[in-house]
């Protein structure tokens, strides 16, 4: 098992690699830094403005391969260059990434379980009441655009503050002025959370149902249930474990769908976010942002498929000996 996840993390590490490389090229060859500089009141002088952006390695009369190469070595080192403001990328990195995980973290693991549980139930009780609500609900937030659904949300909440009288939720930051207190954050936490979470819950739970209904009436099932077992028992154990496998594969390719949603809910709910960041960056032609939120996507998406494989790998011994 050790020398499994040490070839998988060898070969995710050259992929992270390749991709932040590309991304970083396609940013400095498509974004232009210098119309920041000359969009400024009172313009600058062209020599000053000259010397600004080789300073901060921005300039796109320097070659490609030049700029490049003192990017991809400052990274090795730690360093992420800076803004098109002189700042550092790296510190702001590290703060604006905790933002965005705690965000994503719950959200992914309340509509990873919940999305289980769903595609479960409408499998084991297939063309019932209970599984004709998880459909329609499921093709409706399907159809319904992450922007629209937190839009929808912050609606509804709106309304049930105003009928209870009690603001019990809030939507505009990460936590509330001042002291946040733990309180605050939940109640800041809440919304953006559910439209993360309601997203994956509908799509994991399609695909989980279709998984479940394939191994229902697999001989094993029944074997287990011939033999006494319980019905529920036999699903729970035999039929569920053998249809959540796959699962691990499609969460992996879900993993940039997830940043992506989580990009716009940020923006959204006014989370000072990677997400929120990048939008920002891209307006400015900040490069050396957009490189670095880059390289924090393909190592999380990577990191995401490393994971998964690893859980495929626990769940069914057959990968490990095939691989």
């Amino acid at each position: 098992m050790a020398w499994f996840v040490v070839r998988r993390f060898a070969g995710a590490a050259v992929l992270g690699v390749l991709a932040a490389s590309l991304a970083y090229l396609l940013a400095a060859s498509a974004l232009n830094p210098r119309a920041a500089f000359e969009g400024r009141v009172p313009r600058p002088p062209q020599a000053v403005i000259d010397a600004r952006l080789t300073e901060l390695n921005l300039d796109d009369r320097t070659p490609l391969p030049e700029r490049y190469g003192r990017w991809a070595t400052g990274v090795l080192h730690g360093d992420f260059g800076r803004t098109v403001d002189g700042d550092p990328v790296g510190a702001e990195l590290g703060r604006r990434i905790l933002v965005t995980l705690r965000l994503m973290a719950l959200g992914t693991l309340l509509g990873c379980g919940l999305g289980v549980a769903a595609g479960y139930l409408g499998a084991v009780k297939q063309y019932g009441p209970a599984d004709r609500t998880i459909t329609v609900g499921s093709f409706a937030v399907l159809a319904t655009p992450v922007f629209v659904l937190a839009v929808l949300l912050q609606l509804g909440a709106g309304q049930i503050n105003r009928l209870t009288g009690v603001r019990f939720f809030e939507w505009v930051g990460e936590y509330p002025p001042g002291d946040p207190g733990l309180l605050g954050r939940l109640q800041h936490l809440l919304l953006p959370t559910l439209t993360i979470a309601l997203g994956q819950v509908a799509v994991y739970g399609r695909y989980q149902r279709a998984l479940m209904l394939d191994v229902l009436r697999a001989d094993y099932v029944r074997t287990a249930m011939a033999r006494g077992l319980p019905r529920r028992t036999a699903l729970r154990r035999h039929a569920l474990r053998t249809a959540v496998i796959p699962m691990t594969g499609f969460f992996a390719y879900h993993a940039g769908l997830m940043l992506l949603g989580a990009t716009f809910t940020e923006k959204i709910f006014g989370w000072h976010g990677m997400g929120e960041w990048l939008i920002d960056a891209i307006g400015r032609g900040d490069v050396n942002v957009v490189a670095a939120y880059d390289v924090f996507a393909a190592v999380l998406v990577l990191l995401a498929g490393l994971l998964a494989t690893v859980a495929q790998a626990v769940l069914d011994p057959r990968v490990r000996r095939a691989r």
